[in-house]
């Protein structure tokens, strides 16, 4: 279990890394709240962007972002709505949600970055 937490915290930093190289700014890791957790929260311009990060070995059955369920989508959104609302930002900022889909190799994985990957 120990294991899988820092491998997760170590994907998460990769998938973090890479979107900052690609001008996003990170705000949160990890965002904890009674309705659910979102990975990574970032801005781009003035967008704030909702981040699910998902890790495979490998794509043979369906990369990582096929596994971001309609029920995962539900709990992000309303871990999303429970930040919007205690940052005051309800009717201020424009948000999307993306997945960060990480395969191979965990020092060195293939990334695949999905904008706008629901609504």
């Amino acid at each position: 279990m120990v294991a899988t937490r820092v491998r997760g915290q170590q994907l998460e930093q990769i998938a973090c890394d890479y979107l900052v190289s690609q001008g996003l700014t990170c705000l949160e890791r990890n965002y904890h709240c009674r309705t659910g957790e979102v990975d990574l929260i970032m801005r781009q311009d003035e967008t704030l962007v909702f981040v699910e990060v998902r890790y495979r070995k490998q794509n043979a059955y369906g990369s990582g972002a096929t596994t971001v369920t309609r029920a995962k989508q539900r709990k992000l959104m309303s871990a999303a709505r429970f930040y919007l609302h205690c940052k005051n930002l309800t009717h201020r900022v424009h948000s999307r949600f993306d997945v960060v889909s990480l395969a191979s190799d965990p020092a060195k994985p293939d990334i695949d970055w999905i904008k706008s990957a629901f609504y």
